[in-house]
């Protein structure tokens, strides 16, 4: 038996909380993730794990030995991470989450110079609108937009993303346009709406110096998908608050005109997030730190 890579299994086995998480994650088959377990649960005369159908547990025994185990492959991953950072560049695979909409908006320039930057990281980018479980679903880190609700999150803000009221030049043309967030509560106009997990619709915010407004116009749309959202608002569905940065994005540049200019749709905060038990690696500093720099130009509200 390979014992280190028994413990490096048995780790991940916890981290994920599945067998099969973690033979996914490290590229194994899961007969072969449950027998180097068992053989060492069988070396060290203890049972590590408490199984069943739903979930993997630890015992108390484990929970011990964990504890102990993890620290050690964070110190050799620290240690192997500051040799390699002393010859060149921070090196291995970046498992990064973020929303569909913020890796549109950054593909086509933002992440090839990331890449460029460090050649020498894989990186692996998940796109979802979904709040992912960051412990559970294996990533580094994960960069969301807006407020955190989670304490337990660790988390470092790296800027902001300003939002701007717009609508098609098609629905312009069929509706006018609004002089005033209060005319989106009238039958004359309509909104495209974001629902969220429960079903609830976000509201719309405006903000003009000291005078904020949160309205919930009607619609005969919502999408709990941001780029469908924004398909939504081009095909004149509706008027829609959407990041600023789409705006400059290639091909929709044209596609969708700011109304309401004397308000500002809001601003919301950027944060890179990352497991609070997981050592802060090279790879995750250096990704954090190239957001902190692409975030620190956006404007905040006037």
């Amino acid at each position: 038996m390979d014992k280190f890579k028994a413990i490096e299994v048995f780790v991940r086995v916890v981290d994920l909380g599945s067998f099969t998480r973690a033979a996914d994650a490290l590229g194994m088959p899961k007969a072969t993730v449950s027998t180097l377990v068992q053989d060492l649960e069988a070396q060290l005369g203890v049972r590590l794990l408490q199984r069943t159908t739903r979930r993997v547990g630890l015992t108390a025994e484990g929970a011990a030995y964990y504890e102990r185990c993890a620290r050690v492959l964070d110190d050799l991953r620290e240690a192997d991470e500051a040799v390699s950072s002393r010859h060149g560049q921070p090196e291995g695979r970046l498992k990064v989450d973020m929303p569909t909409s913020l890796a549109s908006l950054l593909m086509p320039e933002a992440i090839p110079r990331f890449m460029a930057r460090y050649p020498g990281l894989e990186l692996e980018l998940g796109c979802s609108d979904r709040l992912i479980n960051v412990v559970n679903e294996g990533v580094d880190c994960v960069l969301r937009v807006g407020e955190l609700r989670d304490p337990t999150l660790v988390a470092r803000r790296v800027g902001d993303m300003r939002f701007v009221t717009v609508a098609s030049p098609k629905y312009l043309a069929q509706h006018g346009e609004p002089t005033h967030p209060s005319d989106l509560m009238q039958s004359a106009h309509r909104c495209v709406h974001y629902f969220l997990p429960g079903g609830k619709h976000a509201s719309f915010e405006f903000q003009r110096g000291s005078e904020t407004l949160s309205l919930t116009p009607p619609g005969t749309l919502a999408v709990n998908d941001s780029n469908a959202y924004h398909d939504a608002c081009m095909a004149g569905l509706g008027i829609g608050q959407i990041p600023e940065l789409v705006l400059r994005t290639p091909g929709r540049e044209n596609a969708l005109k700011p109304v309401l200019t004397d308000w500002c749709a809001g601003v919301m905060p950027v944060h890179v997030v990352f497991p609070s038990n997981r050592h802060l690696s090279t790879r995750v500093q250096a990704f954090v730190e190239w957001a902190a720099t692409l975030f620190e130009t956006t404007p905040r509200p006037v």
